[in-house]
């Protein structure tokens, strides 16, 4: 099939950027969204021009690089699917398509469609871990974790820390993201010692880095491909209240 893909074309986050077509044909339905950029770029290399920048790595769902919102959706129309796992069968012939970067005030454009997205890990870095002494791995067995703690621990442990939350919520809060991965430790036995403090600084972070604030329309959750849900906000949320009321140490 042919499609024209309408791509946002930007040197640097301190030029301006606008959208391009470009005709692409031959797209086969079995190709992945990144399967079918990379055809364009070949197409462009050959007649000297530019290639299109975009992120990408695993390619199998798992790391959260292929971030792009195509036709105004993060990560397409598709639900519970990174990019780089959409395929074409889901659009049609002759289909005129939209793919944009990430457009959030704490991402700023690296280049086309690339954003730089370390906001995220200093988010991680101010709290998203568990302090513990160096040395041999403990047994396995040595603390028991409920399988209900065990089962919410997992399912906060699943956000792959793409971004799509953040493109997708009005706000551009990345509220989703640090609630989840605060709730992935808070939800564990052994993340109970600084699970006050951890909150605390992590939405500290997450302010600091200028996320906008939670509303709880919940956009986030619906272009999440993880699946993350929305109470994980809340559970930060009653966190960051525990820690408030808690007297200091």
């Amino acid at each position: 099939m042919n499609i024209t893909l309408r791509i946002w074309r930007q040197h640097d986050a301190d030029s301006p950027g606008r959208m391009i077509a470009y005709p692409v044909e031959g797209v086969s339905a079995d190709m992945s969204f990144l399967e079918m950029l990379d055809v364009l770029n070949e197409t462009l290399t050959l007649d000297g021009q530019e290639p299109v920048a975009f992120d990408h790595d695993c390619r199998e769902g798992v790391c959260g690089m292929c971030s792009l919102a195509i036709d105004g959706v993060a990560h397409g129309p598709e639900a519970l699917t990174t990019t780089c796992q959409l395929y074409m069968r889901h659009f049609s012939d002759g289909d005129v398509i939209d793919v944009e970067p990430w457009h959030a005030e704490s991402f700023p454009v690296v280049r086309d469609l690339i954003v730089d997205r370390s906001a995220l890990d200093r988010i991680i870095a101010a709290g998203g871990y568990i302090s513990a002494p160096t040395g041999s791995a403990p047994d396995a067995a040595a603390t028991l974790v409920p399988k209900a703690a065990a089962d919410r621990a997992f399912d906060a442990a699943t956000c792959i820390g793409c971004g799509a939350c953040v493109a997708a919520c009005p706000n551009g809060s990345a509220m989703l993201f640090t609630g989840a991965k605060a709730t992935h430790l808070g939800a564990l036995p052994q993340g109970q010692p600084e699970r006050d403090a951890r909150a605390l600084a992590m939405v500290a972070a997450h302010d600091e880095e200028g996320f906008g604030g939670c509303t709880q329309i919940g956009e986030c959750t619906a272009v999440c491909p993880a699946g993350i849900p929305l109470d994980m906000i809340s559970r930060l949320n009653a966190d960051v209240l525990s820690a408030l009321r808690s007297p200091s140490p």
